[in-house]
Parts: C-alpha cells; sequence; structure tokens
C-alpha cells in the first residue's frame, strides 16, 4: 500500500520565481506512490472537488469491486478516508448507492471544516446527501444530492442527476427514473440551493426558464434540456454551470455519442443576474480563476478549439496564447502561486494510450510534465479513467487516479516538491 517510484519528466530551466539549477534535458525525478491497491478498485472522480483535508494528511477516495460496465441501481460503493501519514491507511467512513465513474458520488471535503465531508447516495426514492465527521462518526442527512459547494461550506448547488442520467447517461446516477422524462422542459426542476446546516431548498432557474431563452437569437425551446457541471466562484458571490440540450432522446449507445449544444450561465446564489458567458455551443472544462473569471476549454465563435479566460458579466474572452496545452484537459489553478501555475492533463487516445499530468507556468509559457501513465486499452467511453488531477491545498501533492499500474483503477500520489525547490 505504500509502494513508492519515480517516473522522468524534463526539467524546464528559467521559471519565474524559480532557479533551475538543472540543465536542460537532465530528468527531473517526481516521486510517485501508490495509494490504494487491489483486490478492490480505488478512485476519487472529478478535478474540481477537495479530496485532500485542510492539513493535507488525509486523502478521501471511493472503492468498489468491479469495472467495465455501467453501474446499476443495485451497485454501491464504498466511502474511504486514507492517512498518509499511517502506511497510507484505509477507513471506511460509509457507501453510496448513487455514483458514476466520471464524478463518483461528489464526495469532497466541506470547506470551512477540519472534519466533515459531503457525499451523495440514493434512500429509497430519493436522492440524498450525508455529511459525515471523519472523526466522531457524526451523521446527518440532507434531502438533495449536492453538486458543488460554497467556498465558506453553508451551502451548496445542485441539479436532478435523474435528468442528466436519462440525457447524459454516466454522469448522472441510476437507480430513479426522472418523473419528467417525457417533458422537453419541465419548469418544477432545475438548478436548486440548499443550505448544508437547515437542509432548506430553493429552485433557482427552472428547465423552462432555461428554455425560453434564445440561443443566438434562435429558439432553442423544442428540445430536451439539462443542466450540468455546476461550480461556485472563488468568493461565493457568482456561480457558473452548463445549460445543455438535444433534440432527440435515443438508445444509451447512440445517446452517448451524438451531439448535444452547450451554453455556459453565471448568476448570483439567489439565482438573479444570469448572463451566458460563453454562448459558442462548446464548452467543456473549466475553472473559476477568481471572483470573475473562468478558464475554460472552448471554442468562440470564428476561433478554434483552445483555452480561454472568459470574464463574468462583460464578454471578454481571451485566448490563453500557448502551444503547451494543445488539447482538451482537466485544468486547475495550483494553490499557493497566484494563479501563474495550471495543473492539466490530457485524454487516452484510441492510438496513443498515454495520459500525462502536467504544469503550465502562464508567465512564461512553459510546461513540466509529471509523467506518462498509458491506460488500458478497455478503460474507454463511460467507464475509462480519466487522471483528473487535483492539488494539495498547500500545491506540494497531486492526487490522480490511474490505470497504469496493472490492477485496475487506483489512486496514485504525486510530489510536486522536487518541483518547487528546483
Amino acid at each position: 500500500m505504500n509502494r513508492r517510484y519515480f517516473l522522468k519528466t524534463s526539467a524546464v530551466a528559467g521559471l519565474s520565481g524559480l532557479a533551475f539549477r538543472q540543465p536542460l534535458g537532465k530528468p527531473l525525478e517526481v516521486p510517485v506512490r501508490a495509494l490504494t491497491k487491489g483486490p478492490g478498485f480505488h478512485w476519487f472522480g472529478y478535478y474540481d472537488k477537495r479530496q485532500f483535508d485542510p492539513t493535507n494528511r488525509y486523502v478521501l477516495g471511493m472503492q468498489v469491486g468491479f469495472e467495465g460496465r455501467s453501474p446499476t441501481a443495485d451497485d454501491v460503493i464504498k466511502i474511504g478516508l486514507i492517512d498518509l501519514q499511517k502506511n497510507d491507511s484505509w477507513t471506511e467512513l460509509g457507501e453510496s448507492r448513487a455514483w458514476g465513474w466520471q464524478q463518483g458520488c461528489m464526495l469532497q471535503w466541506v470547506p470551512g471544516s477540519k472534519s466533515e465531508v459531503i457525499w451523495n447516495d440514493r434512500v429509497g426514492n430519493q436522492y440524498v446527501s450525508h455529511i459525515v465527521d471523519v472523526f466522531t462518526r457524526k451523521k446527518r442527512t440532507l434531502p438533495k444530492a449536492i453538486y458543488a459547494l460554497s467556498p465558506d461550506g453553508r451551502w451548496a448547488i445542485g441539479t436532478e442527476f435523474s435528468r442528466i442520467q436519462d440525457l447524459r447517461p454516466g454522469y448522472g446516477y441510476a437507480g430513479i427514473r426522472d418523473p419528467y422524462y417525457d417533458t422537453k422542459a419541465p419548469k418544477e426542476i432545475g438548478l436548486y440551493r440548499i443550505d448544508l446546516k437547515t437542509g432548506t431548498t430553493k429552485l433557482l432557474f427552472s428547465l423552462a426558464e432555461a428554455a425560453e431563452i434564445l440561443h443566438n437569437g434562435v429558439s432553442v425551446a423544442d428540445n430536451f434540456h439539462w443542466f450540468n457541471h455546476l461550480l461556485i466562484n472563488t468568493d461565493g458571490t457568482r456561480m457558473t454551470f452548463l445549460h445543455r440540450w438535444r433534440a432527440k432522446r435515443e438508445d444509451r449507445q447512440v445517446m452517448a455519442r451524438t451531439h448535444f449544444t452547450t451554453r455556459m450561465f453565471t448568476m448570483n446564489p439567489d439565482g438573479s443576474d444570469r448572463f451566458i458567458i460563453d454562448p459558442s455551443g462548446f464548452t467543456s472544462h473549466f475553472v473559476w480563476r477568481d471572483p470573475t473569471r473562468i478558464c475554460a476549454y472552448t471554442k468562440p465563435q470564428g476561433q478554434p478549439q483552445a483555452f480561454y479566460i472568459l470574464e463574468d458579466k462583460t464578454g471578454t474572452i481571451e485566448p490563453i496564447k500557448t502551444d503547451k496545452m494543445p488539447v482538451n484537459g482537466h485544468q486547475t489553478y495550483v494553490p499557493g502561486h497566484q494563479n501563474d501555475w495550471l495543473l492539466n492533463d490530457n485524454y487516452a487516445g484510441a492510438q496513443d494510450r498515454n495520459q500525462t499530468p502536467y504544469l503550465y507556468h502562464l508567465p512564461t509559457d512553459r510546461r513540466i510534465d509529471l509523467g506518462h501513465f498509458p491506460a488500458g486499452e478497455s478503460y474507454v467511453a463511460e467507464w475509462r479513467c480519466d487522471l483528473h488531477p487535483r492539488s494539495s491545498n498547500d500545491g506540494n501533492f497531486v492526487c490522480i487516479d490511474s490505470t497504469h499500474g496493472g490492477n485496475g483503477r487506483q489512486l496514485y500520489l504525486l510530489d510536486l516538491r522536487p518541483v518547487w525547490q528546483q
């Protein structure tokens, strides 16, 4: 469980604020450590959730006994806590019946708390969320599932995972049929806010309201609509999310491959002051840079697919001018570095199965690869295993999900301290 080894990566000279003493071309050793092993399979899920506790000692993870197929309503995963200071020991915290391969069950630490975590579950015919103290095991259950948490840990936003599962298989949860399955844009559901203390829930923006807003001057009302990928900004004053629609519902496998259209909204925490920050139709992965700007992979009208900085409420879109991040990935800003460093990765290609986590230094247009992790050929489509790199709170470590070890998806810890010490 405490296996350590090294991956070679190229050192980069001349980085702002860093004095790289090694000459160009000399390998830089980045320690990589397996945090989990079989017989079970372990992973965390999405890149925009807090996996490390405030002290950076404890790491969250999930465990399951199978791979290579879609979850069913009967499949249960275990929620666990890994202690980095006790031989990466695994402590079980609970379980979930509401999960997917890409985003798990929205497991994450509650901001502002030293000991509470939250995850989604299914109880009867209802999706809920549990808040658990990892030390006392005190547990309370909220009446709705969550998607993203406010930076003060007091409230969250969510949307209906049954709706997502029907229209974007693999990103919702099995077990509950969308009660508005035949309604293209129901007024009863959409994006909601939930108080993490009281469980009080308020609908902020219905799918019917979203469907009535013209898309680049054209009506999109006669489509099947849903919300996806919700995220709150760095000071809790704005939120962003994707509004998506497709013309018709098809069978699961066809629907997973067919086209849908996307636009990105922002709005206030009470649902007011809505703004279409990206009307391109192509918004993919994104993260808040600060309270007013978002780093997103998209394709603005007349421009190529790339990473851009989108400014809230102004419509200003500026490209990140680089050839060092040529493909879509899962980008976040490394904590403690004034937004100078992006942590990113790439998908495993059909031919080249290597997945590469890397650091990109925006002021100097420099890139440092952190290793190459080949994905097994069977890890494709809905049950692929993306690295989804996630930083510790001090920026010294990165945790990834990877299948390169030959024992299925497992959690690995990358030590960035050799990079910062150069």
